[in-house]
């Protein structure tokens, strides 16, 4: 082969890697992140964003990894700036209020929560995590409205039975708040035992 040949092949193939659009380069990044391999997927995600820096997507996941690595105000820069190129990425949404839920500001991840049910409604991680942050704001009517929206979209959701007890608890209703934590361990979760025999097996109490 040629010298001018290698050459224009060379030129050809360095063209090639530099043609693959963001939305190429953005799934091995994402194909990388889900392995491990965190350095390999930055780099990826970087020359996406290079290729196409309003590709919602690839700020998304270098979000996922700066979280992963406890980097949370760029975790929410890059989840800030997914949703201002996608106004509706439910999962941005999602991930940034995780984020405020870490730094304790309780109220913009309920906020978050509130646009990620606006853009689906049946969104139950979204539900629950905002009844958790209502928990932390003493909110508890709200927090337990959370919960039983969870349990009418998906009756045999432990989680929602045993956080709605805990938080029927808090706000003093004892007899239902013990009933949730039964329905929890009958659902599967132990621990709920646990907590009913510290709360709810008290003189004077009852759970029926």
């Amino acid at each position: 082969m040629s010298r001018a040949l290698m050459t224009a092949c060379a030129v050809l193939l360095v063209t090639a890697a530099f043609s693959q659009n963001a939305k190429e380069l953005t799934q091995k990044g994402k194909d990388l992140y889900e392995k491990r391999e965190y350095v390999e997927s930055l780099l990826h995600l970087n020359k996406a964003l290079e290729a196409d820096p309003n590709f919602a997507a690839a700020y998304y996941i270098r979000g996922n990894i700066k979280d992963n690595f406890q980097d949370l105000h760029g975790a929410m820069k890059d989840y800030s700036t997914a949703i201002e190129k996608n106004a509706k990425f439910t999962d941005a949404f999602f991930a940034r209020g995780n984020v405020k839920m870490k730094l304790q500001d309780y109220y913009g991840a309920i906020s978050d929560y509130t646009a990620c049910i606006g853009l689906n409604e049946n969104n139950i991680d979204a539900y629950f995590n905002r009844g958790k942050a209502k928990q932390f704001l003493q909110a508890y009517e709200d927090a337990i409205n959370d919960c039983s929206k969870i349990i009418q979209l998906n009756p045999k959701n432990q989680d929602a039975y045993f956080l709605r007890g805990t938080l029927r608890l808090e706000f003093g209703d004892t007899k239902n708040g013990c009933l949730d934590l039964s329905k929890a361990g009958e659902l599967g979760d132990l621990h709920a035992y646990e907590v009913i025999k510290d709360r709810c097996n008290q003189k004077g109490e009852e759970a029926n």
